[in-house]
């Protein structure tokens, strides 16, 4: 989607290189990306982004290179297996994908885009189908301005990540989580773990009892609340107050032993039955990394109403219901 292609889109446009999009708008089968993923291809030949998992970003690229060549903006279809010879299997996910070629929007639209993902305001982006293919921006879809078919994306404040206890363990799933796209929020109280200088400036660390900061900024039903520091006194006073908000995963590390004691001193906290602990999906992992892998993938799961079982022993589509995008 374009949020996961803005940063290259961005740093682009500032080194005065032109950069062209294409839009994945709509499509007449199933396909691995959601309708509003965004290749982006700048003029010195790099380029970021997939429409279809890998099946036709090559002759996606042709399409954009001849945009950036001076060829007008225009919409192409393009299927799987398009550039596959006569005898050769086309792939499973063969339906026609819809794409739009068009330069980065100008200059208004960019910076609107560009502060919405900084400020983790909500954003409507309209592209129109048709020539000239203008480019507006909005609050909400009825503010949009443009007439005739357009293609709406709609750009959401980041879901937080609310990690309690300044720990190692905490360095690393703020690492791994910027690629979730949530904004990770580091709370502890004490003064050395919170100056410990394993956060990087993408993190905001606060030296702060985590149930006053939770006070101060109410939780939401995307955002999500871990218990890392190993202290009853720092990580119960966050789970009471989590547990009695609606955020939708609050989880706590620790052993099975652990959490036994934990659940005896919370127990008569209002929610106590949402909370996931041991925190994490069974991957048996030891490391730091997998450890916060296993957290971040039950997070994922939880967040998509999913049980995290192997896809293999499933029936279920592959991918739960993408973010709004849609053609008007």
């Amino acid at each position: 989607m374009l949020r996961e292609v803005w940063p290259f889109v961005d740093a682009h446009r500032r080194a005065g290189r032109p950069v062209v999009l294409a839009l994945l708008v709509d499509r007449d089968g199933p396909g691995s990306r959601p309708l509003g993923a965004t290749m982006a291809l700048a003029g010195d030949g790099t380029w970021r982004g997939s429409l279809s998992g890998g099946c036709v970003e090559g002759i996606v690229l042709e399409a954009a290179r001849s945009v950036l060549a001076g060829a007008a903006s225009h919409t192409t279809a393009v299927s799987p297996g398009d550039d596959l010879l006569p005898w050769e299997e086309a792939p499973a996910c063969a339906g026609e994908l819809r794409v739009l070629i068009t330069p980065a929007p100008p200059e208004s639209v960019h910076s609107a885009i560009g502060t919405a993902l900084a400020e983790d305001r909500p954003l409507t982006v309209r592209v129109g189908l048709r020539p000239p293919h203008s480019w507006s921006t909005a609050a909400t879809v009825g503010q949009l301005s443009g007439t005739g078919p357009a293609f709406i994306g709609e750009l959401g404040g980041r879901p937080r990540l609310l990690l309690v206890g300044a720990t190692d363990l905490a360095a690393v799933l703020a690492d791994l989580a910027g690629n979730l796209h949530r904004k990770v929020v580091v709370l502890d109280p004490r003064p050395g773990h919170i100056a410990s200088g394993a956060f990087t400036g993408a993190v905001e660390a606060v030296r702060t009892w985590p149930d006053e900061w939770i006070a101060r900024h109410p939780l939401g039903a995307r955002d999500a609340v871990v218990a890392l520091s190993h202290d009853p006194r720092i990580d119960d006073r966050a789970l009471r107050v989590a547990l009695a908000g609606p955020a939708g995963y609050v989880a706590a590390l620790g052993s099975r032993a652990t959490h036994g004691q934990r659940l005896r001193r919370l127990a008569d906290a209002p929610g106590l039955d949402r909370l996931a602990g041991p925190a994490g999906l069974d991957l048996g992992g030891a490391s730091l990394a997998e450890s916060a892998l296993s957290i971040l993938a039950e997070l994922v799961a939880v967040d998509n109403g999913r049980g995290g079982r192997r896809l293999r022993d499933g029936d279920l589509p592959i991918r739960a219901t993408a973010g709004a995008a849609h053609v008007l």
